[in-house]
């Protein structure tokens, strides 16, 4: 006999899995399938590159990472064609889990090294700026979405201003530019941050609230299951203990 999680079906877009993977970004999405299939979804997971043809409406959460500055311009080239649809799909309240500089593609433009002007996707209206420094750092954040500081890595080469609803407190490390108090960017359910990497795996309260966001979106009746991290969890206290211990 089936079980009413056994019926509930995600659908999770990976955008250029290819250009925009710097950082292992894909471990974040391999994470958050297998969060959501121990909840007890049926997870499928469309990986889309230039050439495909993406149909947002489909997908209930959609994740877009960190790539080197030359593939960020072919990525924003190619989301142009469907800037209409994209924020559409964002005002509608479709989750977007968006990391590293691909951040910076739903602003206004961005403005690179050589003072070259590439315009955004223009969902929001902060600009981001290519700088002569680098921003390499572990960091150390807290957010209203859980309890527990998220732990987190930065690598950037570009700074944002003008984000009026963001999605982190800066604890220790550097927010969205340099003396900045706060990162990143909340608004309906979209969700970007500069941090980069196994960001899911290493903050295991963060993956559950993603998985259960998505889930109550989609099926708000159901009833979820319990969900351990085990693994996750231990690497999380270890790494916490040993540079911030204070905090535990």
């Amino acid at each position: 006999m089936f079980t009413k999680e056994a019926f509930m079906k995600i659908k999770i877009a990976h955008f250029y899995y290819d250009l925009l993977n710097l950082y292992g970004e894909n471990g974040n999405v391999k994470a958050l399938k297998q969060a959501l299939e121990q909840a007890g979804c049926d997870v499928t997971i469309s990986f889309i590159t230039i050439g495909d043809t993406p149909k947002f409406q489909q997908y209930d959460v959609i994740y877009i990472g960190a790539g080197t500055e030359e593939n960020q311009k072919i990525a924003l080239a190619d989301l142009h064609q469907y800037k209409q649809e994209i924020k559409q799909a964002i005002t509608n309240h479709k989750l977007f889990i968006v990391t590293g500089n691909a951040l910076e593609l739903f602003g206004a433009h961005i403005i690179d090294h050589n003072q070259q002007r590439h315009e955004g996707l223009n969902i929001f209206p902060y600009h981001a700026e290519e700088v002569p420094f680098r921003i390499v750092d572990e960091a150390l954040f807290s957010s209203t979405l859980i309890p527990k500081p998220i732990l987190g890595f930065q690598n950037q080469g570009s700074v944002i201003k003008d984000i009026d609803t963001p999605l982190f407190k800066v604890i220790e490390g550097t927010g969205s530019y340099p003396h900045s108090s706060t990162e990143g960017i909340h608004k309906y359910e979209f969700y970007g941050t500069y941090l980069i990497g196994p960001l899911l795996v290493r903050n295991p309260k963060l993956l559950e609230y993603f998985c259960k966001k998505i889930i109550k979106q989609k099926y708000p009746q159901i009833k979820l299951k319990k969900l351990t991290f085990t693994f996750e969890e231990k690497a999380y206290q270890s790494f916490m203990k040993e540079h911030y211990p204070k905090m535990l």
